[in-house]
């Protein structure tokens, strides 16, 4: 027998655009206020019931022609695009329409443009919420009004303004390869993308919103929404947690099917997969998030999808959140079962041998989250693995290190450091990176990366000399001294020199070591092409061993120069490549070496 399911709807979009600040209006709770940052990490769920849509939207409802057959909306609370793509990546398509949430005001982040990519590539139909506009200058506020009734209220500069804002979205959009319209304003649902204006902290437009969503899946999603009721269920792990008098239980989404109380169920686990036998399902109630019940769960006998609800079992200690679950009802279905979830917990974890960072997450889905942006900025992983960060991993990059000290590291999301681990890594100074907000973590090692290599630049820079090239003044009023240390006006003709600095002739022989230099009354640490200074030469005597007009050059070593063009090569600027070019021409005279430039 088949039936209509609610459909589950995503959440996506940039950092602190207002994802959960949406869902909180629609549940009436505030779970924003205690997630890492103000930004949601763990995928979590909200049933609405379709009364709860209805009694908000109201008489928004007799837009859509005809009875709201579904029984309800199932919100994936999700910390964005990682989170969806890893719902997608496990073989669950979990959901059948999303909501992008765009800050009206700041427009589109890089996080709003990852997330339209990842809709468009599972081909995922989705709504914009363009939200935050009640920080428009002058908009009036009324809590929970339709969007169309609150905007009539405004006066006409501050809708003047939002229209703006809208055609900035609008034309990006189009820029994108999308049409797109105020919702009220759209002709086909099927072509153009529907725009609508809410601010989700005082609730205006969610009323369109939610009608929104409710029409157009059960118009358009009907038949992907039409499930057997009585197949045996299939769903994802969001969450594995410890419940008083429950012990371990798992968090989990069923998208098809029927679970039952007494079903046999295979989850993916660290090394295996788990086959235990449910002995209670417990339902959160509605309008309820079943990561945070503010009110104690239902016991039930068997859930349809798509639903959220807590399973206890035996053996769960070693599920994986993010992992499938699948009830089984024979042997055969077991096993089937138990090759099919191996092979997607393979999938997301690493074990590549290769030089590359360790990863550790708390689950397979923020472990997926994290790897695959990892990759996406071509940072290898040689590890990827579900767990606390141990003394293990920092041996191994530690052995890494040696070979890559930039990939020497460990990144850690949502998990702990072993005190054991700790002690090493402080030891042999292995960076760790963990924290419980997935871009932050990224950001962390950039900055770590840059600071090391500027640091890593300086060193060569102090250690390795520039080529220089300089001519004494003909004029012998330019000879200030004539030996111990010789003081002589010059120019620089190409390069740069700074004392310290060795000098040769055009016949190869050094004759001594700039001392100082002097522009003016100045003391200086650096002339370069074009600048005519006074230097002092300690080792030549003028007239004897250097004469008025000679040219001279800085003498620099074969491993300098190797260093300068290969590691320093962007610190070279053309004039540096001219002299370096004419001091090659002086030392080939002794050295063949220097034939090769």
């Amino acid at each position: 027998m088949k039936k209509i399911r609610q459909p589950i709807i995503a959440v996506l979009g940039h950092v602190d655009h207002g994802k959960t600040t949406l869902l909180d209006r629609i549940r009436k709770t505030n779970v924003a206020g205690k997630e890492a940052g103000g930004i949601t990490q763990h995928i979590g769920a909200t049933e609405v019931p379709i009364g709860v849509v209805k009694e908000i939207a109201g008489p928004l409802l007799s837009l859509w022609k005809g009875e709201i057959k579904l029984p309800g909306l199932l919100f994936i609370d999700t910390p964005g695009h990682e989170a969806f793509t890893s719902l997608r990546a496990r073989g669950g398509s979990l959901a059948d329409l999303a909501i992008l949430i765009i800050d009206v005001n700041e427009g589109f982040q890089p996080q709003t443009l990852e997330s339209i990519e990842i809709l468009k590539k599972y081909k995922t139909p989705f709504i914009v919420a363009a939200n935050k506009i009640d920080r428009i200058k002058g908009w009036k506020v009324k809590e929970n009004e339709a969007f169309l009734l609150n905007f009539k209220k405004q006066d006409q500069r501050a809708q003047q303004e939002l229209e703006t804002k809208l055609w900035e979205v609008i034309g990006k959009f189009y820029e994108l390869g999308f049409q797109a319209n105020r919702f009220d304003r759209v002709q086909d649902f099927t072509k153009e993308l529907a725009i609508v204006p809410i601010s989700a902290k005082y609730g205006i437009g969610v009323a369109e919103l939610l009608v929104l969503i409710a029409g157009l899946s059960q118009k358009y999603l009907e038949q992907k929404l039409k499930i057997e009721v009585e197949g045996p269920a299939r769903g994802t792990i969001l969450e594995v947690r410890e419940e008083l008098g429950l012990g371990t239980t798992i968090d989990v989404i069923i998208y098809d099917g029927t679970l039952k109380k007494d079903d046999t169920i295979v989850v993916g686990g660290k090394d295996r997969a788990i086959v235990t036998k449910i002995r209670a399902l417990l339902k959160p109630k509605p309008l309820d998030e079943i990561r945070d019940p503010r009110f104690r769960f239902d016991h039930v006998e068997e859930v349809a999808a798509a639903s959220g609800i807590k399973i206890a079992a035996p053996d769960l200690d070693g599920a994986l959140a993010g992992s499938p679950i699948i009830a089984a009802r024979s042997e055969e279905e077991i096993e089937k079962a138990k090759e099919e979830i191996l092979s997607q917990i393979e999938r997301i974890k690493i074990e590549s041998g290769e030089i590359g960072v360790i990863v550790k997450a708390d689950t397979l889905g923020s472990l997926e989250a994290l790897s695959k942006e990892l990759q996406e900025k071509d940072i290898p992983i040689r590890k990827a693995d579900v767990g606390d960060i141990n003394k293990t991993d920092v041996m191994e990059a530690l052995s890494i290190k040696d070979e890559n000290e930039y990939l020497g590291v460990i990144f850690g999301f949502n998990v702990k450091i072993n005190e054991d681990a700790r002690e090493v890594a402080e030891a042999k100074e292995i960076p760790i990176f963990v924290g419980n907000v997935i871009y932050k973590v990224i950001e962390d090692y950039e900055r770590w990366h840059r600071e090391k290599e500027e640091e890593k630049k300086r060193e060569l820079l102090a250690q390795t000399k520039f080529p220089g090239v300089i001519r004494l003044f003909a004029d012998e009023r330019y000879i200030f001294r004539r030996s111990h240390p010789a003081i002589v006006g010059i120019e620089v003709l190409e390069g740069r020199i700074k004392p310290g600095y060795p000098l040769i002739k055009q016949n190869g022989e050094r004759i001594g070591i700039i001392k100082s230099i002097k522009s003016k009354s100045d003391f200086i640490g650096e002339a370069k092409k074009g600048d005519q200074v006074a230097v002092a030469i300690e080792g030549p005597m003028v007239g004897r061993h250097i004469h008025p007009g000679e040219i001279l050059y800085v003498d620099i070593s074969r491993d300098e120069v190797i260093r300068l063009v290969k590691e320093l090569r962007s610190e070279l600027d053309e004039t540096d490549v001219r002299a370096l070019k004419e001091t090659a021409k002086v030392k080939k005279q002794k050295d063949p070496f220097w034939a090769t430039l």
